[in-house]
């Protein structure tokens, strides 16, 4: 088994996104082919009401597929092929946008006041841009929960972990989406697929992912090969980005750590973004935006009103 080296240490940045939700912003909205299938990662997490009420309103998405995962508070939901629904604590919902579809998502926080989720998006391969929409929305006590003997914790929402497979199915990317919770001190290696772009986003704890098995570390990008220290600390809203390998090895901190551990087979396609519209040319991008300002966007469903 090879140990994926660390390629970058990201801390989260502030931003602001749809109607004025504070939030941060892990990566996207730049140069994303190292995290190809993925385009963007987002942590919205608040205690402060005012910081997140305003949502998400009505808006398009093409080409893409989001995934929002709820920590705590909820989350309303409506779209214009007629699903509408609350997403709750420890709930998913995997959106396919394919064609075209118009959505909002409007969080409201628990008893306290506290909102915390995520959303990823993932692209799609020019073959399925413009399959139809399609809409998964997966209910917490239907996530499998994997507790290995040293006490790590799993919930697999997508993709197969030590014999359990999560209940998202059918996405281009094949991806892996895991939620991982390593006890303190301990030390644990997760498999990935070696043909697979990897990342993990720490939110709770900190640790040292590490670059290779013990004594020595193998030297990351930017590192001398003199230089054989550990990796960084990842600590609380700390993005690893993981080069090659079968799989990932992160040692706890005093207090643990919980992280997300994300991969997909990368698609290797020309990418034209802009906002939430996703294709593979300028001019499919064009195209998109004028048939939104047509009102032909739409290919399945009708516009909300």
């Amino acid at each position: 088994m090879s140990i994926r080296p660390i390629k970058r240490l990201i801390k989260a940045k502030p931003t602001l996104e749809g109607a004025g939700v504070h939030l941060r912003r892990a990566f996207g909205f730049g140069n994303t082919s190292d995290f190809d299938p993925f385009l963007l990662l987002d942590d919205f997490r608040n205690d402060r009401p005012e910081d997140y009420l305003a949502g998400f309103p009505w808006h398009p998405h093409r080409g893409i597929e989001t995934i929002t995962y709820v920590l705590s508070g909820t989350v309303d939901h409506g779209d214009s092929l007629g699903n509408q629904g609350v997403i709750s604590t420890g709930d998913v919902q995997w959106m396919t946008a394919g064609s075209g579809i118009i959505h909002q998502e409007m969080p409201k926080g628990d008893e306290s006041g506290r909102m915390h989720g995520f959303q990823l998006w993932a692209n799609l391969p020019s073959s399925l841009k413009m399959t139809p929409p399609r809409y998964q929305e997966v209910q917490s006590a239907d996530i499998p929960v994997v507790t290995d003997d040293d006490g790590t914790r799993v919930r697999v929402i997508c993709g197969e972990v030590w014999g359990a497979t999560g209940p998202v199915d059918g996405i281009a990317a094949e991806p892996q989406y895991i939620d991982v919770s390593v006890p303190p001190g301990r030390r644990k290696s997760l498999p990935v697929e070696t043909t697979r772009h990897a990342f993990a986003y720490v939110f709770a704890g900190s640790g040292r992912f590490c670059n290779a098995s013990d004594p020595l570390a193998v030297p990351t990008e930017g590192v001398g090969w003199a230089d054989t220290s550990i990796s960084e600390e990842a600590g609380n809203r700390s993005l690893v980005l993981f080069d090659r390998g079968d799989e990932v090895t992160v040692e706890a901190g005093a207090d643990g750590i919980r992280f997300l551990l994300i991969s997909g087979k990368p698609i290797e396609e020309p990418v034209a973004w802009y906002g939430p519209i996703v294709m593979n040319t300028q001019e499919e991008l064009r195209d998109a935006f004028a048939e939104f300002n047509a009102g032909t966007f739409l290919k399945h469903g009708k516009r909300p009103d």
